[in-house]
């Protein structure tokens, strides 16, 4: 055939097909430094899309919670959703431990979204569920990630626990009402607090309420441990509690609650152990409630509050 040297072909473009992606990020909690990185995560992989020519932004899902946390990650299943509902192709995520929960976790969601053709793509590990390699090595990445971050947490729990039997945790000088913390960190009495501590325990050893204690508080012009005017019945409660006025710091494991580290002696007492121990004696007597025959009432009277 002959053709006329002023026509020329144009062969067909491809089809340019787009294809909407989706980004999911999370962070462990909604603090500062967290929100900080979740933005860094949120604008790169943003970048990341709009480097892609076919890639349209379609959705960007975020929680916000711990990975062993048992709170549902509701965008994260609103994401698995969106995708089985075919309204998106492409997951694009920064990296397998911000993915799943754990090994099983991340592999169940895989095999849904790869049950949808969604392509899943881990931009910081440099994995695609697209290459077939890939896949062995989301396992591999993912068993290694959890292991780490089981490490790291066991690390952290040996880390306070050594600290509290070597005595040299922070937590046995944290400051409470009736002491300053100087600048290298120690407890010293503050006496017009530490009074205060003092007519606290001595008013409740005498029978009066908490909600006495605090009117004569008030009488006498004596902040709260905030600096306001008018105490609290749980900042009253709170000092009449704490071992802690007797010198004497307890700290329990936090992870499992089977042991104690006492430090006796740890800073200047306010009080006695023994007007402690009355104060205990004395809220546990105040409370000892009992029905019977002639109603409900408080079967030791040593220490009633009526009318104080």
């Amino acid at each position: 055939m002959e053709v006329d040297p002023k026509v020329f072909f144009i062969p067909a473009k491809p089809d340019r097909i787009v294809k909407n992606v989706g980004i999911y990020c999370r962070v462990s909690t909604p603090e500062k430094d967290q929100l900080s990185s979740l933005s860094a995560q949120i604008s790169a992989l943003t970048r990341a899309v709009s480097h892609v020519e076919q890639w349209k932004l379609r959705d960007t899902f975020i929680d916000i919670g711990s990975a062993k946390s048992e709170v549902p990650r509701k965008e994260f299943e609103r994401m698995l959703q969106e995708c089985e509902a075919h309204n998106i192709s492409v997951i694009l995520t920064k990296s397998i431990s911000r993915f799943g929960r754990d090994t099983v976790d991340t592999l169940e969601a895989l095999k849904r979204l790869k049950a949808a053709g969604t392509r899943v793509i881990f931009e910081g590990d440099n994995l695609d569920t697209d290459n077939t390699d890939s896949n062995l090595m989301i396992s591999v990445f993912e068993s290694l990630a959890q292991a780490e971050n089981e490490t790291r947490s066991e690390n952290i729990r040996m880390g306070l626990s050594f600290r509290a039997a070597g005595g040299t945790s922070g937590l046995y000088k944290r400051r409470l009402y009736g002491y300053d913390k100087t600048a290298e960190g120690e407890l010293v009495l503050n006496k017009e607090q530490a009074q205060a501590v003092r007519d606290i325990f001595r008013w409740y050893i005498d029978g009066k309420s908490v909600l006495g204690i605090i009117k004569e508080l008030e009488k006498n012009d004596i902040s709260s441990p905030t600096g306001k005017p008018k105490w609290s019945k749980r900042s009253v409660e709170n000092v009449l509690t704490n071992e802690k006025y007797t010198g004497t710091v307890r700290l329990t494991d936090s992870v499992t609650g089977q042991f104690q580290y006492l430090a006796k002696d740890n800073h200047p007492p306010i009080i006695t152990e023994d007007v402690f121990r009355d104060a205990q004696e004395a809220k546990k007597c105040r409370s000892n409630v009992v029905t019977d025959e002639n109603g409900t009432h408080r079967k030791s009277q040593k220490y009633s509050s009526k009318g104080k």
